[in-house]
């Protein structure tokens, strides 16, 4: 029972957690001359979309190409996800006769943290990492002409009041 109830509430974590963090990434669109671009647009780095008009100015460029290396799956966040798997699946697989820490409800229960803080970490990290990209576009709208509105975080008009539940006020 208690396995069940920690799978449901990280599944919904898991699934409606893109009314937690910044704004999805395919639908991410900037303003630049009345026409709307964009800015993830069809490569699987984000901010490309926006890289023609960043090239214009060196220090909007360092910043998304500091905002793109940032935004790679990190070699840590890899290792703790696939250490809790096996942390969880151990613990599926051992029968509750053991003792110390490796006991059933141990290796679960580690496991399951295991995964959730990786995850959690990893999505605090891409959230702070959307300033980088912010600032590039501040920095080349200083500079250079047409200017560029976009705002890489939530508009402020949804806001969430609890695991997936939102209310527009």
């Amino acid at each position: 029972m208690k396995l069940l109830l920690i799978f449901a509430f990280f599944t919904q974590v898991i699934f409606n957690s893109n009314h937690l963090f910044a704004n999805e990434t395919c639908s991410r669109v900037a303003v630049i001359n009345y026409q709307e671009i964009l800015v993830d647009a069809g490569s699987s780095k984000k901010g490309e979309g926006l890289r023609y008009y960043l090239d214009k100015d060196p220090i909007s460029r360092e910043l998304l190409d500091k905002y793109q290396e940032e935004n790679k799956p990190s070699t840590w966040s890899a290792a703790a996800s696939t250490v809790g798997s096996l942390f969880i699946l151990s613990g599926l697989l051992q029968t509750n006769k053991a003792e110390g820490f490796a006991n059933r409800d141990s290796l679960l229960y580690s496991g399951a943290i295991l995964i959730s803080i990786s995850y959690l970490t990893s999505k605090t990290l891409q959230y702070n990492n959307e300033e980088y990209l912010k600032q590039a576009i501040d920095q080349y709208n200083k500079r250079n002409s047409p200017k560029i509105f976009f705002n890489p975080y939530s508009d402020g008009t949804n806001t969430t009041l609890g695991v997936g539940v939102s209310k527009e006020f």
